[in-house]
């Protein structure tokens, strides 16, 4: 009499017909499924841009009482002439072009620390704080090492890299130590590193001669970033250094031993505790790593921004931009680089819509503003396209406040 034994549910179970296939498929569409939404994002934005861009002008709007058909032909002309400029001045030419890369390189390096920061549960909104230290400890080496330019470049990004990851460690270890929260800490370093590098740039040691604001003197020549497409225009090899830390924060977020912690830690602490993992060491050293990648994009405005002199306003608006291109990108490594090109052409392309088409550049800022709404609200995109909803769990990005 044979025998009929039934699997163990540990057991793996053969194949169905179709299985294969279904995986197969389901790899191909995962990627375009990621991108979907995004780009109906970025579509939606730019449709509310164009209504806005349609009503903001008074005249053609006392116009559309009395011609609508005129009017809504001169909205459309406005429109169509802010978009073409808008694309012109963002890739229309080799300038524009540059202008893209190198408004996105600064971006690029901030972004990749406020995402290492989200993938560790961390609400990194110190990054400007960072850059600040970052392009201090830059400029010092800058300025007072001399060196071949081969060894003075690298020792001068390492410094750049030194002086966030110290800022941003310092938060990193007050949340481990003592449970203050990342977002207060990160915020108060922020108004720390402004008002303290206000004061050491009017310093003898740091103040450019002839100077009575905080503005420091010049970088040596061997301490700038060498130009991609020449002297004509401004792209640094900052940006394939941003580049390049892309593949290195996937690598060490996807394929080492600290990146699965940095991840296991930010969905869900006290498994990670429970795991045998260091918390405490984990959280520190995910915003150290997350402040060293601002500092290098605080470095890189020193280093690669003529006159190559550090001020309190060397790190611009770009910190906090940070943030919404790390949001933008999903707290992935690669889409945090698309994220930063998209900003860097809305940036580029910004200007030149205002000089051509007349339209105010905060336009450019309510792009962003509405992009990262629907990207992080996307059952509105979904509603609005009647995209099907894939069964899937949000990402969490950050913990609670009182974790």
């Amino acid at each position: 009499m044979t025998e009929t034994r039934v699997p163990e549910e540990h057991e793996s179970q053969p194949p169905q017909p179709g299985t294969l296939m279904t995986r197969a498929t389901g790899v191909g569409t995962s990627v375009g499924r990621s991108l979907l939404l995004p780009t109906l994002a970025m579509v939606t934005a730019l449709v509310i841009g164009a209504i806005i861009i349609a009503f903001s002008d008074i005249d053609i709007l006392r116009l559309l009482f009395d011609d609508p058909g005129a009017a809504i032909g001169q909205m459309a002309s406005e429109v169509s002439r802010a978009y073409r400029a808008l694309f012109r001045g963002s890739v229309g030419s080799v300038n524009s072009l540059s202008e893209t890369l190198f408004a996105a390189a600064p971006l690029l390096l901030a972004g990749l620390s406020v995402a290492l920061g989200f993938r560790a549960g961390l609400f990194n909104i110190g990054a400007q704080g960072q850059m600040l230290m970052g392009g201090l400890a830059a400029t010092y080496v800058g300025i007072y090492v001399s060196l071949p330019g081969i060894i003075h470049i690298p020792l001068t990004l390492l410094a750049g890299f030194a002086g966030g990851m110290i800022w941003g460690g310092l938060a990193g270890l007050l949340k481990a130590r003592t449970g203050a929260h990342e977002v207060i800490t990160t915020i108060m370093g922020n108004f720390i590193a402004v008002f303290f590098i206000q004061w050491i740039l009017t310093t003898p040691g740091l103040q450019d001669p002839g100077r009575n604001n905080p503005v420091s003197a010049a970088l040596s020549g061997t301490a700038r970033l060498p130009r991609i497409f020449g002297s004509g225009y401004r792209v640094t090899i900052g940006l394939l250094i941003g580049v390049a830390l892309v593949f290195v924060v996937h690598w060490v977020l996807y394929r080492s031993s600290i990146g699965f912690e940095f991840r296991a830690v930010g969905s869900n602490p006290e498994a990670g505790r429970y795991a045998g993992m260091n918390v405490a060491l984990v959280v520190t050293l995910a915003m150290a790593l997350a402040g060293g990648l601002a500092g290098l994009a605080g470095a890189n405005q020193v280093m690669g921004l003529e006159p190559y002199k550090a001020s309190p306003a060397l790190a611009g608006a770009v910190g906090f931009d940070a943030i919404t291109v790390a949001l933008l990108g999903r707290s992935n490594p690669v889409g945090v680089l698309w994220a930063a090109l998209l900003f860097g052409a809305l940036a580029a392309g910004g200007r030149a819509m205002q000089g051509a088409a007349q339209v105010p550049i905060d336009l450019v800022v309510v792009l962003q503003a509405l992009i990262v709404i629907f990207v992080a609200a996307p059952g509105i995109v979904r509603a609005i396209y009647r995209v099907k909803a894939p069964d899937e769990k949000p990402t969490q990005l950050t913990t609670g406040w009182g974790s």
